[in-house]
């Protein structure tokens, strides 16, 4: 009943309800020279940075919808898309899947990992290996673009708060969590479709929440 502090980079402040609205972070393939060419050649947001590639090669790693909808958005802008994917299908909805095939700009390379990300100042090439016939090999490439997903910003709360097996904190309709006096919205949350509607909706819900929270404390 005493509320909570949260501690945060520019200081610490108490308050009787705390809403959490961190979201999620994009996946990362975790190989070396990701981190350090991040910004430089390697981006996770297509829509953002797509149009730096003009009239270069580029590459999408992923086969779900989102990494087949890049794969599409890029070939606005680049030269050459090769589209990376670790199996021998695509995950995507069918009407993607057709756009990509039928879009001469785009070259699938199938069953294969990225295993190094090369560059000095900026991205060089990435090194393959194919998962078949455990094959090495390389492509130059001007922009990389890694769209295998994202995850719950969850990792400062584990342990305190309830989450799912997706590390997705666990809200009921009212956006309360395991912990009285604590809420979460948004993509951070199991609340499903993962869109910006929903995201909204659910803010408005743990907004509304912890009015009615504060007004039975009294």
């Amino acid at each position: 009943d005493n509320g909570w502090q949260v501690i945060g980079y520019q200081g610490e402040y108490k308050s009787r309800a705390v809403i959490i609205a961190t979201g999620s972070i994009y996946r990362k393939l975790g190989v070396k020279g990701e981190a350090e060419l991040s910004g430089k050649g390697v981006s996770y947001c297509a829509t953002c940075d797509g149009a730096f590639f003009r009239d270069r090669v580029v590459a999408v790693v992923g086969g779900g919808d989102n990494a087949l909808e890049e794969a599409l958005f890029l070939t606005k802008f680049a030269q050459k898309v090769y589209l990376i994917h670790r199996r021998d299908k695509l995950r995507g909805v069918k009407i993607l899947q057709e756009r990509v095939f039928a879009n001469p700009k785009i070259e699938v390379i199938w069953n294969a990992f990225v295993t190094e990300i090369v560059g000095q100042e900026r991205l060089e090439k990435i090194r393959l290996l194919d998962r078949q016939t455990q094959k090495e090999s390389e492509i130059p490439l001007d922009g990389l673009f890694i769209s295998i997903g994202m995850d719950p910003n969850t990792a400062f709360v584990q342990g305190f708060l309830e989450l799912n097996e997706y590390g997705e904190i666990k809200v009921n309709s009212q956006m309360e969590t395991s912990r009285r006096g604590i809420f979460a919205a948004g993509d951070v949350t199991n609340v499903c479709p993962k869109q910006v509607a929903t995201a909204v909706g659910s803010g408005v819900a743990a907004a509304l929440a912890v009015e009615e929270f504060r007004s039975h404390l009294g």
